[in-house]
């Protein structure tokens, strides 16, 4: 019976590789303590490589880690702690087969809270498995020391997208590379510029970044920088998002001085007078083409297809009354366009597109076409390849979604394990799945 006991003890909790001495239980604190001692063959290791090694002291006695709770009662395991000399490591903590080094918790337990943090919200872990958020973030990042450390996520790498994302307020950002092959985010570190990006090819060493062919990326500077100093070999693909964004933008400038335009016509207007505007209420055109100019960002940005009646209509008074706009507007569009036309047309079209923002006049496109001419092979290498940066911006959305959904991360060792835990295709399973 007593060695029925003890399996059954065994099996409840998850210990692999140990023997059950006792059971306690505590019903006024709701607490069942279980002790336990590693199996011969398990005893006298280090404590972070597992190595034999021989015994220093017997520590700080006996200590507990927190298991899976067992109904409604929590649950721990009770053990000794003592500590080893390893030849590597020096004097440490001898281990256990039920839990990770230095963790105050059992391996299953790390396990399935690791796997709550990224499929469900801050609230429903810290909830269901009782503990402080901050502990679910350790334990994160214990797992996925883990599990980062017993796989390649470097391996076999060919087509590659590079980008940066904010994390926090006050300019604190995360490069992020992902693998375009696999979907899977791949590295991830603190910093965007070139010290950081270095650090992602000294990780992947000489031999494995010569197997890199493209490298998609949003045209930034730092980025083209390590990319032409350690993978010169790489087909470089500018991001569509971002040169349409560009092109945007200098939109946008374009309107801008247009309002600014009407509005300052408008301050010679007569003042309107007080009340409900009636049919004998001085007319002031300039105020109105100010308004209307302000309102017509989004009919400006949107892509035709999806326009509504109201903002066609806006789009129409604009080519009547405002040729430069509608101007910059159709230099947006023609930019756009290239991206959807084969290669061979695309070549040509970007030529005519480039004498076409030289010749207009508006100092917003002159400028923009001189960098879309130092970007014109990326952009036709985005075109031949079909290769863009979209993968790696829904990558950029789901690790916002992380932060969003846990409240900002005080420690950003923290987000980038649950990054890669959720998006790196290494979700911890859960205890007893395979």
């Amino acid at each position: 019976n007593g060695v029925r006991e003890s399996r059954v003890w065994r099996d409840l909790l998850g210990l692999q590789n140990t023997v059950v001495e006792a059971v306690e239980v505590d019903e006024d604190t709701g607490v069942i303590v279980v002790h336990a001692r590693p199996t011969a063959s398990r005893r006298g290791r280090c404590g972070a490589c597992q190595r034999p090694s021989p015994g220093y002291d017997a520590g700080d006695g006996r200590r507990r880690w927190r298991a899976l709770d067992l109904g409604t009662m929590k649950a721990f395991v009770e053990a000794d702690s003592p500590r080893v000399r390893c030849r590597r490591h020096g004097v440490i903590v001898a281990s256990v087969p039920w839990a990770r080094h230095d963790a105050g918790h059992t391996r299953d337990f790390d396990d399935q809270v690791a796997w709550l943090a990224t499929v469900t919200s801050k609230t429903a872990v810290t909830n269901l498995m009782r503990v402080a958020w901050r502990t679910v973030g350790s334990i994160i990042a214990r797992v996925w020391a883990d599990t980062g450390g017993a796989v390649d996520r470097l391996e076999g790498l060919a087509r590659i997208g590079i980008d940066e994302i904010s994390y926090r307020r006050g300019q604190q950002y995360l490069t992020v590379v992902v693998d375009h092959d696999s979907g899977r985010l791949v590295w991830a570190a603190p910093g965007n510029n070139t010290a950081t990006l270095r650090g992602f090819f000294d990780a992947l060493g000489p031999d494995r970044s010569a197997a890199i062919t493209h490298v998609s990326a949003d045209g930034a500077d730092w980025i083209a920088l390590v990319v032409a100093e350690r993978i010169p070999q790489a087909v470089v693909c500018a991001d569509a998002f971002h040169v349409v964004q560009w092109a945007t933008a200098a939109l946008d400038q374009v309107r801008i001085e247009s309002w600014r335009a009407a509005r300052a016509a408008a301050r010679s207007e007569p003042k309107p007078r007080r009340g409900p505007r009636t049919a004998t209420s001085p007319k002031r055109p300039a105020s109105e083409r100010a308004r209307s100019l302000k309102l017509s960002r989004y009919a400006l940005w949107k892509n035709p297809e999806d326009l509504t009646v109201h903002q066609c209509a806006r789009l129409d008074w604009i080519a009547k009354t405002d040729p430069r706009l509608h101007r910059a507007y159709l230099l947006k569009e023609g930019l756009r366009t290239l991206f959807q036309m084969p290669y061979e047309q695309a070549v040509e079209a970007l030529d005519i597109w480039l004498g076409w923002a030289r010749r207009s006049r508006i100092p917003a496109f002159t400028k923009l076409a001189v960098s879309i001419k130092n970007h014109r092979e990326a952009i036709l290498n985005a075109i031949a390849h079909r290769l863009s940066n979209a993968l790696i911006e829904s990558v950029n959305t789901k690790i916002r979604l992380i932060t969003r959904i846990a409240f900002g991360f005080k420690n950003v060792d923290a987000l980038i394990a649950l990054a890669m835990l959720s998006l790196g295709g290494h979700r911890p399973a859960l205890p007893g799945r395979n």
